[in-house]
């Protein structure tokens, strides 16, 4: 049983700067396809980024060319780099398998909020 760990969250300025980290058990990771999904209050949970096996990623058009998915197979950790945030991006961050069902039980998650 695969679990993940998110962390990395936090309290930020608008403009601002945040990593996320999820750390994954089990050397399944490395041959499953991942992605980094947020759920804002009283809204759905979306994915926003996905990264293949071999390090393509593609992004949600509200966060393209500001958030940068990335991984680290040989850690099973994957990343989120998100910069120029916005108070819109206010949401608990959560990783998992990349897909209309992920395969992985939910972790915790790591709240970001955006606010000055």
């Amino acid at each position: 049983q695969v679990q993940l760990v998110e962390s990395g969250g936090g309290l930020v300025q608008p403009g601002g700067s945040l990593r996320l980290s999820c750390a994954a058990s089990g050397s399944i990771f490395s041959i499953t396809h991942m992605a980094w999904y947020r759920q804002a209050p009283g809204k759905q949970r979306e994915s926003i980024a996905r990264i293949t096996i071999g390090g393509t990623s593609n992004y949600a058009d509200s966060v393209k060319g500001r958030f940068t998915i990335s991984r680290d197979n040989a850690k099973n950790t994957v990343y989120l780099q998100m910069d120029s945030l916005k108070p819109e991006d206010t949401a608990v961050y959560y990783c998992n398998s990349a897909g209309t069902i992920p395969v992985f039980s939910w972790g915790q998650g790591t709240q970001v909020t955006v606010s000055s």
